[in-house]
């Protein structure tokens, strides 16, 4: 198997929106942004699945080490391999990479937040850097698109906390910050039952809330002229505004069942809203849509 054909697997067994988003790039793009996806889940994987703390360090270490070696021109690993054409071509920083595992390492560290402050680097790590790297890899003319790309990545991130928080639960790790668990009256304890209490409901309400305020200082940042480069994104956001959608639809009941969209809708959100993008890029341009 080659690195690139590693990194599409890893990408399309995930299940996740992000490889919805990579189907309308162009070749070089989508190889790029593939590799980066897969080498955030190799090192996601290592905190999720290695129950040793002190096993998950040592590889985590060894990520690092492999970062070096990418940037020294001697990568071993497939997902490195995938990436060395693309952190030359769209000259993704060293320090990025590094920075994400910093961030999945937070997870080893902490298993709960005492404010949103301290969640706020975890996520800039886990999520921000990833976007501010996809939008060196999709282009942009105005650099206020870094601005855009770090406020998605924050809305991301939250919504994942949101939908994700039962399985969280059950890992031993809150995302949701404890000042807030006391202002609505929810102690940890009972996000562990499975039950949707009426002060959990508010609770997750503004955690949506605050997910979507993001997604809007995100579009408010985003400049037109670089609207079109940036549609994988906006595709991304698509999907994931459907899932805040449905998961207030359901009542907010995620620690009684995950919601999730099919991969059918995925696809059907992925292309309406590329078409979309696609019709206003032409319009901008003075062609015929």
């Amino acid at each position: 198997m080659t690195p690139e054909a590693y990194c599409q697997d890893k990408a399309a067994r995930s299940g996740s929106s992000f490889y919805y988003s990579f189907l309308f790039l162009p070749p070089a793009q989508r190889r790029a942004i593939t590799a980066l996806y897969a080498f955030c889940r190799e090192v996601d994987d290592v905190v999720d699945e290695q129950r040793d703390a002190q096993v998950a360090r040592i590889k985590l270490h060894w990520w690092r080490e492999e970062i070096g070696r990418l940037f020294e021109g001697g990568p071993r690993h497939p997902v490195t391999r995938a990436l060395a054409p693309a952190v030359r071509e769209f000259n993704l920083p060293q320090e990025y990479f590094l920075e994400i595992i910093d961030g999945m390492e937070m997870d080893l560290d902490y298993d709960r937040y005492e404010t949103f402050k301290a969640l706020s680097l975890y996520c800039h790590r886990v999520a921000s850097i990833v976007g501010i790297m996809a939008a060196e890899i999709f282009g942009y003319q105005d650099r206020r698109t870094l601005k855009y790309a770090h406020h998605l990545g924050m809305a991301f991130q939250l919504t994942n906390i949101l939908r994700d928080v039962r399985e969280d639960c059950q890992r031993g790790r809150l995302y949701i910050p404890l000042d807030e668990l006391r202002r609505f009256g929810v102690a940890p304890e009972e996000l562990a039952r499975g039950r949707t209490s009426e002060n959990i409901g508010k609770l997750f309400r503004f955690q949506e809330q605050r997910a979507r305020h993001y997604y809007q200082q995100a579009f408010a940042a985003l400049p037109a002229v670089d609207r079109y480069t940036q549609r994988s994104g906006l595709i991304m956001a698509a999907i994931y505004l459907n899932t805040l959608d449905e998961i207030a639809r359901d009542g907010f009941r995620v620690l009684e069942r995950r919601i999730t969209l099919t991969p059918l809708h995925k696809f059907w959100i992925a292309w309406k809203t590329n078409r979309r993008e696609k019709r206003h890029h032409r319009r901008l341009a003075g062609s015929p849509a």
